[in-house]
């Protein structure tokens, strides 16, 4: 088994799921690299200090964590294996870094990690490990993510699963997926395009100080925190190559998604 990559993906809401386009770029994206031996999902839409991890004894139901939305959304359903060598392994490399992690036996994968992992890898035959943010700090962040680099050696694939741009004011169901983005929206991914190439964690860690519309492409931060796990595990971790696997913007917000090898 070769090293697998470490990822920032765009995970979308769930009618992304619906989109021929990503679902395409996403499948293309998994074929890309070899099957991992197993999977840890940091999501935007978890957050909960200390450090926790998702169950490891049992399966339990997906986490629906949206509301208002067709039913069909409600019924999507991700059978992926556990992975409790793999919550061993997270547990073990964070307390050797003077960090708790916890476990909760009752919260199933929520829409940043199924989502995505629907169309990359539809078998649901990889182990699946969830872990919280404790923070939304951008520094613990990133040195949470270079505690846990040596998975990669390990057969691990890291994701970090968020937005470039999440503002949810830009989203207009009735303009269409393709419409022009905000001036804001497009020049935020501009330097975020520019600075990940560079591997510059200094800036990305002062984004709201540094890029422009910092602040209206992230009124809050969390779907931009995991891309600091994914920098901090991918540089610890040797991984120089940083490349673009999909771009575009999706009802004005963009879809820029990473991977790191």
């Amino acid at each position: 088994m070769t090293t697998p990559p470490v990822l920032f993906l765009s995970h979308g809401a769930p009618p992304l799921a619906d989109d021929a386009r990503w679902t395409a770029e996403l499948a293309r994206w998994s074929a890309d690299f070899d099957t991992p031996k197993n999977i840890l999902m940091v999501s935007a839409h978890w957050e909960d200090a200390p450090v926790t991890v998702s169950p490891t004894q049992r399966k339990v139901p997906l986490t629906y964590d949206f509301w208002g939305f067709p039913q069909h959304y409600y019924e999507v359903q991700y059978d992926a294996p556990l992975a409790p060598e793999l919550a061993s392994e997270v547990s073990g490399l964070l307390k050797a870094k003077g960090v708790d992690v916890q476990r909760d036996e009752t919260r199933g994968l929520d829409h940043g990690a199924y989502v995505p992992l629907v169309e990359m890898y539809p078998d649901a035959d990889v182990p699946v490990l969830q872990m919280s943010m404790p923070t939304l700090d951008p520094h613990q962040l990133v040195e949470l993510g270079r505690a846990l680099a040596p998975l990669r050696d390990q057969g691990t694939l890291i994701v970090g699963s968020g937005f470039t741009t999440h503002n949810l004011r830009w989203f207009n169901p009735r303009a269409g997926a393709d419409v022009t983005p905000p001036t804001a929206s497009s020049e935020f991914d501009h330097w975020a395009a520019e600075t990940v190439e560079a591997g510059d964690i200094d800036s990305l860690e002062r984004m709201l100080e540094l890029a422009p519309a910092g602040h209206e492409a992230h009124p809050r931060t969390e779907h931009w925190a995991p891309l600091y796990i994914a920098m901090g595990a991918a540089e610890a971790s040797g991984a120089t190559q940083r490349d673009v696997a999909v771009d575009g913007f999706w009802f004005g917000l963009s879809k820029r998604s990473w991977q790191f090898s």
